[in-house]
């Protein structure tokens, strides 16, 4: 009974060293970054813009499901993504189909300035 209760102690202890490690990190850096515009249509007319580089954003890992719903796993993402797009001096960022993972979310894209 002892060794079973030391087991259980064990597996949460590990499981909240996990959580821990798991919070989602990507938070906006900056005002700039918050005015990022994202969009999903492909058709929006990027003729005007310029082009600025090629964007990645990414959150989660393998146990990061267990603590986390996927629309925070999906907010640090998005955050990543806007302050990577931040720093390439952009304020578009048109985004190619999300790839969504039961345990993590990456989403690409192209960084465009688009206002003058």
């Amino acid at each position: 009974m002892l060794s079973l209760n030391k087991s259980r102690l064990g597996v949460v202890a590990i499981l909240v060293i996990l959580q821990g490690c798991s919070t989602p990190t990507n938070q906006l850096l900056s005002t700039q970054a918050e005015r990022i515009e994202v969009r999903l249509d492909a058709t929006m007319d990027v003729s005007s813009c310029i082009w600025k580089g090629e964007v990645t954003g990414s959150e989660g890992r393998w146990y990061s499901s267990i603590f986390y719903g996927n629309d925070a796993l999906a907010r640090g993402a998005l955050n990543d993504i806007k302050n990577q797009t931040n720093q390439l001096e952009a304020d578009t960022v048109l985004l190619l189909s999300p790839l969504d993972f039961q345990t993590s979310v990456t989403l690409i894209g192209s960084a465009y300035q688009c206002k003058k």
